[in-house]
């Protein structure tokens, strides 16, 4: 009897110190800084944006993850900041980045805000504003995401920074409307490979054609992996591809281009309120389980 009790003291005991433990690790630090970016219809770096991040209290170094909110989004939306996070619990200096998101443009112009934000020989860029802070350690790596257009920065971040190891794109595509992004965004044509890629976009994504087929078409085009057709997921051995999203996987039953919201067909939902499969599930189209491909891409 008492070698039970013991056991079930020390093994109380141990619980404790390891949900203390994990508690430590989880527990994080919020940061503010600034940078230089590309402002509206300019074409060089000169208006100041903001950057709002989290990074591990613990002591120690740690690698950098990079998030860019949508088209027409605010910096610190509820997927930015879920995001943000989500990478400062799994041991990472993250931020969500501002920059001119009122519009959308050429590979020109979606290029130069990449830039201000991703090169690296910039002081003024924000990627050495975040690399520059005492517990990150870029050589660890960096890791992206992104939103729409924020997804096509993450995608065009390694051409600017060659640290920059993988990417995370919701909601990407290489032709929006009436803007054909292929020649800088296309299998190929970026620095960043398609290995290092992940694409989850929803079936009824109304910027991409509106249609499992013509989503999955961009998102081959996007890769460069091709599945057969009626496909919704494409994942290479090491788990980069796409995914696409069905309408009977998110709680409102529309899986557009802002499936991760948490209502309202065709992105008229609040930015502020997440579906709570994207934001806690664990299935390979919500947030978590992209996150965790992420760290598979840097040193901790």
């Amino acid at each position: 009897m008492n070698r039970l009790l013991r056991l079930v003291r020390f093994l109380t005991f141990s619980f404790i110190l390891c949900a203390a433990a994990f508690a430590a690790r989880a527990a994080n630090t919020s940061f503010a800084a600034t940078y230089t970016g590309q402002g509206s219809g300019a074409a060089s770096c000169g208006t100041t944006f903001s950057i709002s991040g989290q990074e591990p209290s613990a002591a120690g170094t740690y690698p950098v993850f990079v998030y860019m909110a949508g088209t027409s989004e605010t910096y610190t939306n509820a997927a930015a900041t879920a995001a943000v996070t989500g990478m400062a619990n799994r041991g990472y200096v993250a931020a969500t980045v501002q920059y001119d998101s009122g519009s959308f443009g050429t590979c020109a112009q979606i290029s130069g805000k990449a830039q201000c934000i991703f090169d690296a020989s910039s002081a003024t860029s924000a990627i050495r504003a975040l690399c520059g802070r005492a517990k990150a350690d870029c050589s660890k790596g960096i890791v992206v995401g992104g939103f729409s257009q924020g997804s096509i920065i993450a995608m065009l971040a390694k051409n600017y920074d060659g640290g920059v190891q993988a990417a995370y794109g919701m909601g990407a595509g290489v032709a929006y409307s009436t803007f054909d992004l292929r020649s800088c965004v296309a299998n190929g044509n970026r620095s960043l490979t398609s290995d290092r890629l992940r694409a989850v976009d929803g079936e009824l994504d109304q910027f991409l054609g509106g249609s499992q087929a013509n989503v999955q078409s961009q998102l081959q085009e996007l890769t460069g992996f091709t599945c057969a057709a009626g496909s919704y997921t494409c994942y290479q051995p090491n788990n980069s591809g796409w995914q696409i999203v069905k309408s009977s996987q998110v709680a409102d039953g529309s899986a557009d281009h802002c499936y991760m919201r948490a209502s309202g067909n065709f992105c008229t939902g609040s930015q502020s309120k997440l579906d709570a499969g994207w934001q806690s599930g664990a299935d390979t189209w919500e947030l978590g389980a992209n996150l965790d491909w992420l760290t598979g891409f840097t040193q901790h």
